[in-house]
């Protein structure tokens, strides 16, 4: 059964059980306590009548003294009749001087009891309860109904009833609107997964849900899975550009290994250019596949990060001091330095600084300069790497933080590059807990900032390993505790 119907046949029993409850509550209540009090005065009529009244003559005559304002009674709501044992009619109250039949047909009772009966058009509430003398009280020498006009109670039953009927049409009102209302409610999940459908069979990717401008939880649904579809679409096309550009980046050098390979086996000897050529491109492809292997790794979660309390500015020393010896064109200096600390795996910082650093160098013409910062504010640390180079043009710069993406391909490949090292930048800097920017303009240099959190002095000093999960967090397992830095 669809969600649908399921909620059709809820609408139904909820609505039917609602209105029999509130008919039951509405109807009987009211009408109890009409009847309750309507007996209770019917008894108070006939308690006026009591046994100590009745005197037994002789020959089985029976005698009974009656208040004067029951016996001259002539209202036409309350009636009374004395019933002698043998079924005669005795006495009655004026107002039923000429009616010869008794007040309840069902006649005498030997014990009290109430009933509704009908004359015609009119309805009688009656009482009908023996007349006993004796010591004991225990022979019945005659019978007693009294009775009580229910015109009062028949109004109630119809506008009670009125009342009933305008609730009845109003829920069955109000449910068929629901019936009508209900498709169109559920029209955007049927667009969903006709879209769905439309995709599974044809594998597009590019389609959408229509936008209904709906503000309510279906809406939002349909916002949701949009978003989904353009989320899953780009990583579909980032997926099949990993795979074109994995597949062009190892072709390359593969190529050129073959073809060296092949000019030594028709020279007949080793040639020490053509194994230098096959010695770089096997550690380009080596390179290439290690940071695949690592992307990957951090994708999935299985990369750990061992997680300590590190000296930035020694760190940052430490890069300085390393990439200054391997540049020897571009000038690499530092400018400001403040001493921060902060909880991270000092391998992978290092090697971030080091791909960022390595970049600017890389795309620095000869004679420029290299600036290296760390300031420090009350939560964050921020490193700023400078380059006075070729800078990136302002359209490519959303996507430079994307796999295998160059600024300019051909260039790129010529000086070893292979689009991942700004991927795993951005990596490390998530990992930790920490934001990159960029900022560039062309033929002037590139900017890249890195937000890093401050251990604080609450903050205890402790070595933990770090699982980064797949959203990009990590999760911390304690393995020892570090001696505090004097």
């Amino acid at each position: 059964m669809s969600i649908q119907k399921r909620l059709l046949f809820i609408y139904t029993i909820i609505f039917s059980a609602a209105f029999f409850l509130a008919s039951s509550i509405v109807y009987w209540l009211p009408r109890n306590q009409l009847l309750a009090e309507i007996d209770q005065n019917l008894t108070a009529l006939a308690a006026t009548v009591r046994p100590e009244n009745t005197i037994l003559a002789p020959g089985g005559i029976f005698r009974i003294t009656i208040p004067e304002n029951l016996v001259t009674l002539e209202t036409a709501s309350t009636f009374m009749m004395i019933i002698a044992k043998d079924g005669d009619i005795v006495a009655r109250s004026n107002n039923l001087s000429n009616y010869e039949a008794y007040l309840d047909p069902a006649g005498p009772r030997p014990e009290p009891e109430f009933s509704q009966v009908r004359h015609g058009k009119t309805l009688l509430r009656v009482l009908t309860m023996p007349l006993r003398t004796g010591q004991d009280g225990d022979e019945i020498v005659g019978y007693l109904q009294v009775a009580r006009l229910l015109d009062t109670y028949e109004s109630f039953n119809r506008l009670v009833f009125t009342a009933l009927l305008i609730g009845f049409g109003a829920a069955t009102a109000s449910l068929i609107l629901a019936v009508g209302l209900t498709p169109s409610l559920f029209k955007p999940l049927d667009d969903i997964a006709t879209v769905a459908r439309q995709i599974t069979k044809a594998d597009d990717l590019s389609r959408r849900v229509p936008d209904t401008g709906r503000t309510d939880e279906i809406g939002d649904l349909a916002q949701a899975f949009n978003q989904t579809l353009e989320r899953l679409e780009r990583l579909f096309q980032a997926q099949q550009r990993l795979m074109a550009d994995v597949s062009h980046e190892l072709r390359t050098p593969l190529t050129a290994v073959r073809g060296n390979i092949d000019l030594m086996k028709r020279m007949g000897e080793t040639d020490p250019a053509s194994l230098t050529i096959i010695q770089e491109e096997a550690d380009r492809m080596a390179r290439l596949v290690g940071d695949l292997l690592l992307l990957a790794r951090a994708d999935s979660g299985g990369l750990p990060l061992h997680m300590q309390p590190i000296e930035l500015d020694d760190l940052l020393f430490e890069v300085y001091r390393r990439v200054r010896v391997l540049s020897e064109t571009v000038n690499v200096v530092v400018t400001d330095i403040d001493q921060v600390r902060v909880m991270g795996d000092p391998d992978r910082l290092k090697q971030l600084f080091i791909n960022l650093v390595h970049n600017a160098i890389k795309f620095t013409p000869d004679g420029g300069e290299v600036r290296l910062s760390l300031s420090k504010t009350e939560l964050w640390a921020r490193i700023v790497i400078t380059d006075t180079g070729i800078g990136i043009p302002e359209a490519d710069l959303p996507h430079i933080f994307e796999r295998f993406y160059r600024v300019d391909k051909a260039r790129s490949r010529s000086q070893g590059g292979s689009g991942l090292g700004l991927s795993i930048a951005k990596w490390i800097v998530e990992a930790h807990g920490g934001e990159i920017y960029v900022t560039s303009e062309t033929g002037k240099g590139t900017t890249f900032a890195i937000a890093l959190p401050v251990m604080t002095e609450k903050q205890p000093e402790e070595t933990v390993e770090s699982a980064v999960t797949e959203n990009g967090r990590s999760t911390l397992r304690r393995l020892g505790t570090s001696r505090k830095r004097r």
